[in-house]
């Protein structure tokens, strides 16, 4: 079998930044993972009729942002980080979302989430990911995430864990919509399902606490009028 020629690629700036951060936010935080099924049949039917009314592009992305941002206004130690010998929770519900770009990962913010509709956080999320992915994001676009969304759904991915960056301490991992055969009033029935997983600092936030916070997000998922 003939050799193939070795390719030395280099990183870009970014991409050193990103791995070195998230290798030393993966060996220092104490993580454990938590993960359930959301049937979101009614949202991906909603989030259609939402973005005709709109004349906007809304994903499910949107509606997964405004039920983790209300999770954490109800649970709000999620949002906490460690400091010395202290935990401080932050006041404010900032989702930092992943986006991958030409440059490599980056995390454009969508501040103060939990007072947003999902039409003005689809409108914000269309804008941070066309400005991430034309390398335009400011420093103020990228800045204050206090919790982390990242959905893989797009690259058929079924489910996935994440990776808690290092300024949170709580990571949503979303993975592809699938139809799937279930049980529903004692009949087989054919819904939308998605795979969640949280992945949490067990030094900031307890087992209890992300379970409720993770079950909160499935019923507003499976519930998506009341996000509206």
């Amino acid at each position: 079998m003939e050799d193939r020629e070795k390719k030395h690629l280099r990183l870009t700036r970014i991409q050193r930044l990103i791995g070195r951060r998230m290798a030393e936010a993966k060996r220092t935080k104490a993580c454990f993972y938590l993960g359930a099924r959301a049937d979101v049949t009614e949202l991906m039917s909603l989030r259609r009729k939402l973005g005709k009314s709109l004349g906007l592009r809304v994903t499910s992305s949107a509606f997964v942002v405004r039920a983790l941002a209300l999770a954490a206004r109800e649970f709000p130690s999620v949002t906490g980080r460690l400091e010395g010998g202290r935990i401080v929770v932050s006041g404010v519900v900032n989702v930092g979302f992943a986006v991958n770009s030409s440059q490599g990962l980056v995390v454009p913010v969508i501040k103060n989430a939990d007072g947003k509709s999902v039409a003005q956080i689809a409108c914000e999320e269309n804008l941070l990911t066309d400005r991430a992915r034309q390398n335009k994001l400011t420093l103020s676009e990228i800045e204050g995430e206090t919790i982390a969304l990242s959905n893989l759904g797009a690259y058929g991915v079924d489910s996935f864990l994440g990776i808690v960056p290092p300024a949170a301490s709580v990571i949503l991992a979303v993975g592809n919509v699938v139809r799937s055969v279930v049980a529903q009033g004692g009949a087989a029935a054919v819904r939308k399902m998605v795979d969640l997983s949280l992945s949490a600092d067990c030094r900031v936030v307890s087992e209890s606490c992300a379970a409720g916070c993770l079950n909160f997000i499935v019923e507003r998922l499976q519930e998506p009028g009341k996000l509206i």
